[in-house]
């Protein structure tokens, strides 16, 4: 097949180098003309506008595109609505709030455009290891574009699949990324529970190496902390700020929404926010409401 993959960073980039090993043509586009001429490198066709990455392709079109959330998305779907004409796709492989989604597939459906949402998971070793798609959108516009997913999964018959209607790819990714919340949270929590325990000197990475192999508790995140502490047992280089990229937050006002707990989820996404604090508030209120109350021993600041 061919398509036009608007979006070049370091997941755009990768699916379109992807997309050709796999025997695709890919007109290629990105604000920065520099990352559209290093495409050529894997057989991209470079362009310079979304008018000529539309003019280059046969209808019925396929444009993905990959930028951040929010109004960028917004602007280029914006733009490039008017280029297009009734049966052609947009599908859009970021991490959209599911509501947008829903919202921009009934817009578009106006003009006989296919909207599809593309929750994509695979990070940076996608290139090589393949992405799992979590699609949403019309049966028949999916059905079409398949042979683009069952080359960017890890194989035709695996990590791809139509989860549902439009708006359904970016809801299944959005609680996806709440689960990977919770993973993490839960590793960093067991591995900072032993390094505590100063008596034994346990050797976390070769701990987290033992764990990859036979364990319930292995996974790929597990492969990325073994990897990590091998390269810094103590892991100094790094401060302890951990930021989230908003999919957890709407995961958490989904549940609130539903009324489903997801306590686990929900503190993973706390702890990242105390992440940031040095010194909260909340921690010297409870340090001076100990001290008020029952004369408890405190810690001055420093400052």
């Amino acid at each position: 097949m061919e398509l036009g993959m608007i979006g070049l960073g370091r997941m755009g980039g990768n699916m379109a180098q992807r997309l050709v090993n796999g025997g695709h043509r890919v007109v290629t586009y990105d604000r920065d003309s520099e990352t559209v001429i290093a495409s050529a490198g894997f057989g991209g066709e470079g362009a310079s506008s979304l008018e000529e990455v539309v003019s280059r392709l046969s209808a019925p079109r396929a444009l993905w595109i990959m930028v951040p959330a929010g109004q960028p998305t917004e602007n280029t779907i914006d733009a490039l609505a008017p280029l297009l004409s009734p049966g052609d796709a947009i599908l859009d492989g970021g991490n959209a709030n599911y509501k947008d989604s829903m919202r921009r597939a009934e817009k578009l459906e106006t003009q006989g455009i296919n909207f599809i949402d593309v929750g994509t998971s695979g990070g940076i070793w996608g290139l090589t290891e393949g992405y799992s798609l979590m699609v949403g959108g019309d049966r028949a516009a999916v059905k079409r574009l398949e042979p683009i997913f069952h080359t960017l999964a890890p194989a035709p018959d695996k990590g791809y699949s139509r989860v549902g209607p439009s708006g359904s790819g970016h809801f299944t990714k959005m609680v996806h990324n709440g689960v990977e919340y919770g993973l993490m949270q839960a590793y960093a929590e067991g591995f900072e529970l032993m390094a505590a325990k100063e008596e034994f000197g346990l050797d976390l990475a070769s701990i987290a190496e033992t764990w990859r192999h036979g364990s319930v508790v292995r996974s790929w995140l597990l492969d990325l902390a073994a990897d990590a502490l091998k390269e810094d047992p103590n892991l100094e280089s790094l401060d302890s700020y951990v930021d989230d990229s908003g999919e957890g937050r709407w995961t958490v006002e989904e549940s609130v929404e539903l009324s489903v707990p997801i306590p686990v989820i929900t503190l993973s996404l706390q702890a990242r926010f105390r992440s940031r604090q040095g010194n909260p508030f909340g921690g010297r209120l409870l340090a001076a409401l100990r001290n008020q109350f029952g004369g408890h021993a405190v810690r001055k600041s420093r400052k």
